[in-house]
Parts: C-alpha cells; sequence; structure tokens
C-alpha cells in the first residue's frame, strides 16, 4: 500500500522525513499493513485486520494495494488457521486500513459487504464507534459505511472506554484512550508473563513517529497526540515494553529509549518479527 509521504508526516519537511522513507516519482511512500497474533491456551486474539481486500478495483488503484488477494487470511493459513479460529478482535479503531480486513473480499456483482471472524468477539473504543457512525467531514472517508452497524448486528461487539481490561488466561490488556489520531482510539497496553507490547495504532504508525514533533497530516489533534505519545512512551521506557507498528514497511516492533540530554525518544532494539524475541 502506497499514500503521499507529505500527508504520512504532517507538517514536517520533506527534506527531514526522506531521511527516514524514500518517496517514489509521485511523492508516494509504500506503507506497511500489519497485524499482531497471540494465541493463549484457550484464545486466539488478533489485533487489528488491515486494510484487506473489500476494496473495489479502482479504490484499490487509487492506494495502490498491489494485492487481489486477502493477504491476511493467507498469513493466517500459514499458521494453520482460517479466520474461524479467531477468538476475538480488537481494533484501535475503525479506519479502513485498520478494519477492512474483517470483511470478504470485494467480488463483482456483490451486493452488500460481509463480515469473516464469524466466532470472535469484536473489541472497539466505545468513542470512536461512535465517531465511525457519525464522522466528521474532515475525516468522513476513512470510514467504512456500514460496518458499525454489521459489527453491532453480531451480537459479538464489545465496546471499551479508557483503562478497561481483558484478561484471558495469562494475558492481560489494559485499553488506553487516545484522541490525537481520531477520537477514542484505543491503544493496547498487552502484558504476557516474558514481556509488555504497546499495540500503538496511529500514535506511532512506525518507528520514525517516535520522534514526539513528527505527526500525520491524518492525525485530528495533533498537539494532542504529541502530548499523548510522550505519556505513554514514557510507560514504554519504564517497562522495558516492545512498541508494535501497524504500517512501518520494514519494522514490526523496537523498544524505545529516553535520552535526557536531547529529551528524545530513540527506537532502539528495531526487529522485524516479534517472533524474533
Amino acid at each position: 500500500m502506497k499514500l503521499d509521504g507529505g500527508a504520512m508526516f504532517g507538517n514536517a519537511p520533506k527534506a527531514l522525513w526522506t531521511r527516514w522513507v524514500k518517496p517514489d516519482d509521485r511523492n508516494m511512500i509504500e506503507i506497511g499493513s500489519r497485524a499482531l497474533l497471540i494465541e493463549t491456551k484457550k484464545d486466539k486474539i488478533l489485533f487489528e485486520t488491515g486494510a484487506g481486500a473489500y476494496l473495489t478495483p479502482d479504490m484499490k488503484k487509487r492506494f495502490q494495494i498491489m494485492e487481489n488477494h486477502h493477504v491476511l487470511l493467507e498469513s493466517l493459513a500459514k499458521k494453520g488457521l482460517g479466520h474461524e479460529d479467531i477468538t476475538h478482535v480488537i481494533l484501535s479503531h475503525l479506519h479502513f486500513d485498520h478494519a477492512g480486513g474483517l470483511l470478504k473480499e470485494w467480488e463483482q456483482g456483490q451486493k452488500k459487504m460481509e463480515l469473516l471472524f464469524y466466532n470472535a468477539k469484536f473489541i472497539v473504543g466505545k468513542t470512536n464507534f461512535e465517531r465511525s457512525r457519525r464522522p466528521h467531514m474532515r475525516d468522513k472517508a476513512s470510514f467504512i459505511p456500514g460496518l458499525a452497524e454489521l459489527l453491532e448486528d453480531t451480537n459479538r461487539l464489545r465496546l471499551v472506554d479508557n483503562k478497561d481490561k481483558l484478561v484471558l488466561d495469562e494475558l492481560e490488556i489494559e485499553f488506553i484512550e487516545s484522541q490525537g489520531h481520531t477520537p477514542g482510539m484505543i491503544l493496547s497496553y498487552i502484558k504476557i508473563p516474558d514481556r509488555k507490547i504497546l499495540f500503538a495504532g496511529d500514535i506511532a504508525p512506525g518507528h520514525a513517529w517516535t520522534n514526539l514533533p513528527i505527526t500525520m497530516g491524518y492525525d485530528r489533534f495533533p498537539e494532542g497526540l504529541i502530548d499523548e505519545k510522550r505519556q505513554v512512551f514514557h510507560r514504554v521506557c519504564k517497562d522495558d515494553a516492545w512498541i508494535f507498528y501497524s504500517h512501518d514497511n520494514i519494522y514490526a516492533a523496537s523498544k524505545l529509549l529516553f535520552d535526557k540530554g536531547s529529551k528524545r525518544f530513540q527506537p532502539v532494539c528495531l526487529i522485524k518479527d516479534l517472533d524474533q524475541v
């Protein structure tokens, strides 16, 4: 998937952001569409679903999505799983590039969207769920019309607020509400016996955005987002936690180091797959 580099880096000058990402001749940059799967003894929890394959060919062309199939389902199949095996799907927010994978692949002549993950409970922030039903014209194009109603009709939807928790066996997930990118986005602070992981959603779509002043043009409230990053990044450093990136085209996760002199957060221990740790 490709998006405009200037939009992805907000008011940062091109001379700065091209140090981290190289654009093509149309100023587009490649971005990842990454999900995280965690398995316990009883449950299989999926964080995000990516853009999926629900878009029409014209829309895929607009976002330069090259794949003509549902990549997430293919990735699950490589692990011996189908979408029916997933017990929980946790969505940081309902923008199409995070929730589109909930839907079946587009087919010529289809009359309505259909949800996958027939046996899963869907977990979404309450505020963002309401935002998706009544979006502002500024971000209306980012949401999938009718998706909220499909989720509601399953009777498997759980809406969460700030500091709500989900406990499954030895796994504990704390939900942290963020307002900067989109109202009511939830960050998942994941605690398992041997590590902690922040599923950052779009508060930091990739390692370059761990630089506090770097925000996206898509962010609704950039100054608030910077304050939110500062607070949660200090917690990541204190806990020696991993931070998981949904959109980094190279790295899946890193740890963070806070430099007291420069007062900057630096991504360290960059890895391409959490299975490496």
